[in-house]
């Protein structure tokens, strides 16, 4: 008897946390579906995971299933949803559809990492649709904090669906386009069997202000600073950018760009038109030269990255810029969780300059891309789903979604988590599978897991340093010189000022010569006998274990 075609969904990154967003739709029977994948994202790693640079879904899933997938589309640009494209898909190897300017940032993302892979990616922005294997895919207009975001509406034999991505309602953006209410509620009026809905913002009341709003409160600072003006932004957020070099220029000052990842998007955007009417930006050099009251310096580090260009103003660290006592920084973001230490280790820096500081709880400088209840409700209306699946959020932000979902009356609201393998249809919307799924971890040039990359050993080391010990042994295996001990990483002194190393030392001494020398032609025994002494050594005298590393060889 022939199985059954079923429509299913899988998420792999991005239901159940912020970021690293990754979806995969499906169409066939089980064993034989096809596949595509809508976004590719990353999220970024804390000090838990020292020396990792980036996170990305891990995708063990797709290798039995890569005959199958026949596509990924990216809704933006946000790192979120295609930072880990460069590197997730030369073992994909699929047509790529984005907007002209997410194919711009991706292009010269690829440039500034030095990236081997060449992805050709086939323009597809709101209006345009396409075929793929069993798919009939549409992109719709929406607005949101970044050029040229879209929701998907994606046809099949079994039903409708729509994927928001990222979205809000925008009456007065700074940059288009806006979200397109009529086109959505022809989509609801054809029939939508499930909608996938971002859900950061599910907890919060209300309707997000406009963009326009939040223009007229930075034109309202820049107009009443007596000094420099710094405004710290997401390098994304162009029509942000281009509210910020208005204002200024109204105000009669010139702008500063500063930042490597605010100068790309920059570029990309002035390549495609949207940075039109905008004057020339100056540079760097030219700064020192201008009144303090007549320049406004647009820059990365909203979130504190110590290498970002307002971290090295807070440390003056900076060549050709600096700010003094009476100039103003404005945070024109919201700060991710997990940011806040090193965002107010920077604000403090600052502060001891004399820099006063400016955020969204003191004036309206900031505003979410994401939608509230309010606009939720809206999304509901439009297009009348008889499944709601909430997605792009943590536990909190997807169970807000799903009581205000129940609450306008939508009947079936499934409980998704990463892994979990949807079948919309046919029959009840309902989990019917588990598969592979996690984290993978970019280090340098390379990627793996967390044992593959050394990530908890280099976690021990953090905590409790290193000691390596060397000792030689000669025929009649007693000691061929002194052993050589170093230790990195512990404290240089006990508490009654004895020195660290000589205690290790002498515990080194001590576990060889407690064992006979006929016992110490195993040299195996010999090297965990020291391993073990000089950690216990360790842990009395400082009350840590550290890693011990312990070479014996016999001349």
């Amino acid at each position: 008897m022939a199985r059954q075609e079923e429509l299913v969904f899988l998420p792999l990154g991005g239901v159940g946390e912020i970021g690293m967003n990754l979806a995969l739709y499906g169409y066939g029977s089980p064993g034989k579906r096809q596949w595509i994948m809508v976004d590719c994202g990353v999220t970024f790693a804390g000090p838990e995971l020292p020396g990792v640079d980036l996170i990305l879904p891990d995708i063990r899933f797709l290798a039995k299933e890569r005959e199958n997938l026949k596509a990924i589309i990216i809704t933006h640009a946000h790192e979120d949803h295609y930072g880990a494209l460069n590197d997730l898909w030369p073992g994909l190897n699929v047509p790529v559809y984005a907007s002209g300017f997410t194919a711009g940032l991706l292009e010269a993302k690829r440039n500034f990492e030095g990236s081997r892979a060449d992805i050709p990616v086939t323009p597809f922005k709101a209006g345009d649709r396409i075929s793929v294997g069993p798919f009939d895919i549409e992109a719709l207009a929406v607005n949101h904090s970044i050029p040229e975001p879209m929701s998907l509406v994606i046809r099949t034999p079994l039903g409708n669906l729509v994927h928001t991505g990222d979205w809000k309602i925008d009456h007065a953006p700074s940059l288009g386009p806006l979200t397109d209410e009529a086109r959505f509620r022809a989509v609801g009026d054809e029939g939508v069997l499930a909608l996938m809905c971002d859900s950061t913002n599910a907890n919060r009341e209300g309707i997000s202000p406009s963009e326009e709003e939040v223009s007229e409160g930075l034109r309202k600072i820049i107009e009443n600073a007596e000094g420099r003006v710094a405004i710290t932004t997401f390098s994304s957020n162009v029509g942000r950018i281009r509210s910020i070099a208005h204002a200024a220029h109204a105000a009669g000052r010139e702008v500063l760009l500063l930042g490597s990842s605010m100068k790309r998007v920059v570029n990309v955007a002035r390549d495609i038109g949207l940075m039109e009417g905008i004057k020339p930006f100056i540079a760097e050099d030219e700064y020192g030269y201008i009144p303090r009251d007549k320049v406004v310096v647009v820059l990365t580090g909203s979130q504190g990255e110590s290498r970002a260009a307002l971290a090295k103003i807070a440390r003056d660290e900076m060549r050709n810029v600096s700010l003094a006592a009476g100039d103003t920084v404005v945070f024109s973001s919201r700060t991710i969780p997990g940011n806040e230490k090193p965002i107010l280790e920077i604000m403090n820096g600052l502060i001891d300059q004399g820099v006063h500081i400016i955020t969204d709880a003191d004036a309206l400088v900031h505003v979410s891309g994401h939608p509230r209840r309010n606009e939720l409700v809206k999304m509901y209306e439009w297009t009348r789903p008889q499944i709601l699946v909430p997605v792009h959020g943590e536990a909190a932000h997807l169970t807000a979604q799903a009581e205000l979902g129940a609450q306008s009356g939508i009947p079936n609201i499934p409980r998704v988590r990463n892994g979990d393998m949807l079948r919309i249809a046919p029959g009840p919307a309902e989990v019917i599978d588990q598969v592979p799924h996690g984290r993978i971890f970019k280090d340098g040039k390379l990627i793996g897991d967390l044992e593959e990359m050394g990530i908890g050993d280099r976690r021990k080391l953090a905590y409790v340093g290193h000691v390596s010990v060397n000792v030689l042994l000669d025929s009649r295996f007693d000691f061929l010189g002194d052993p050589d001990l170093v230790a990195f990483g512990l404290p240089e002194f006990d508490e009654e000022g004895e020195d660290m190393e000589d205690t290790l030392y002498d515990a080194v001494l001590g576990a060889v010569e407690s064992i006979p020398r006929a016992r110490r032609k195993d040299l195996e025994t010999l090297r965990e006998a020291i391993r073990r002494a000089v950690r216990a050594a360790a842990n009395e005298a400082w009350g840590k274990k550290p890693v011990v590393t312990v070479f014996v060889n016999k001349v």
